[in-house]
């Protein structure tokens, strides 16, 4: 069989350890798979461009994907096989909240798809692209629910917790402030305080920013962190533009109780994961297949059943068994069997 080698991120190893013992428990031969945890690019690049490599799945940003896709591409000296590769990469999703929707469940799923995790998930809402009827509604709505989440030390069960480490505490503060020029403070926009941080963790307040345009660097922008644009929009025709103007197309949601919105969002709004009615993070193994367009990576579609397809190789054999007659072989020779 095939053997693998298991690389998580140098920042988040214990999952993936916690995995391989339940591979060894199930009584995996040794060697088949391979955990290699450890920071840095360089022994991950070697592994994408070692020559005896087939496949490689990967999670993480878009710069690092396009770099194993470039890398993968590279025939290597002694390589006798095309390499393949799954890639998920970033995400810059939105959330369309219209004037038909349950305002309430609207401010939840947005809260909840943009601050779960800190969000730092690919899948997490960083936009929320609001009806102008219903704007300062909402942002009064949901200026208060930021305002409700508690944060601290996460194995205590609370909501929001740090975010990975120090670099990323660096950037997603680097880019409040950009968002604090480019639209209006609604909550957060800040570190903790000394006194408030529970265990000297890089806590950061869930932040949304109000009043920013379309085409603002956060709202176009990765930032991979607890920071949220809402964008207002003149109508659903301008909603669904601004919902498609980024690079990616991960993740997305739309609430509204119009059956011909909907309809429309299913063909107009481009992600690979298309939500009605809820929030546009959580999909469910086996329910709903997860993966992306352009920038999002391969859209391979991650939890269904056609996704291990893309991890084996086909073969066809065909078998003639008897002698066949002078005719059928003539015929077989017409339809170019």
């Amino acid at each position: 069989g095939n053997t693998v080698i298991l690389k998580p991120s140098g920042d988040a190893p214990t999952i993936a350890a916690f995995f391989f013992s339940l591979l060894e428990e199930a009584g995996m031969p040794a060697g088949v798979v391979n955990f290699c945890p450890g920071a840095g690019a360089r022994f991950g690049s070697a592994v994408v461009a070692h020559p005896q490599t087939r496949f490689i799945a990967f999670t993480g940003s878009k710069a690092v994907g396009l770099e194993i896709h470039e890398s993968a591409a590279k025939t290597q000296p002694g390589q006798k096989f095309i390499k393949r590769t799954v890639l998920e990469m970033g995400g810059k999703d939105s959330i369309i909240v219209e004037a038909d929707c349950n305002i309430d469940a609207a401010v939840e799923g947005v809260v909840a798809s943009a601050f779960g995790f800190n969000g730092q998930k690919c899948s997490a809402c960083s936009r929320a692209i609001v009806a102008e009827s219903i704007y300062d509604s909402f942002c009064d709505r949901l200026r208060e629910r930021v305002a409700a989440i508690r944060q601290g030390d996460p194995a205590e069960n609370f909501y929001a917790g740090p975010v990975i480490n120090k670099a990323a505490y660096e950037q997603i503060l680097a880019y409040i402030e950009i968002g604090k020029s480019e639209g209006r403070l609604l909550a957060g926009g800040h570190a903790l305080e000394p006194d408030r941080n529970p265990d000297g963790g890089f806590y950061i307040a869930p932040t949304a920013i109000a009043d920013v345009a379309p085409t603002a660097r956060i709202s176009l922008e990765e930032i991979f962190g607890p920071v949220l644009a809402v964008i207002k929009s003149k109508d659903f025709d301008d909603a669904l533009a601004i919902a498609n103007n980024t690079e990616y197309g991960l993740t997305g949601a739309i609430y509204s109780s119009s059956r011909e919105k909907l309809d429309r969002a299913r063909e107009e709004f481009h992600v690979g994961n298309l939500y009605l009615n809820r929030k546009c993070t959580g999909a469910m193994v086996g329910a709903h297949p997860f993966g992306g367009f352009n920038m999002s990576g391969t859209d391979s579609k991650a939890g269904g059943p056609d996704y291990l397809l893309l991890f084996t190789q086909a073969k066809s054999i065909a078998e003639k068994v008897g002698m066949a007659s002078p005719r059928e072989e003539e015929q077989e020779q017409r339809m170019g069997m």
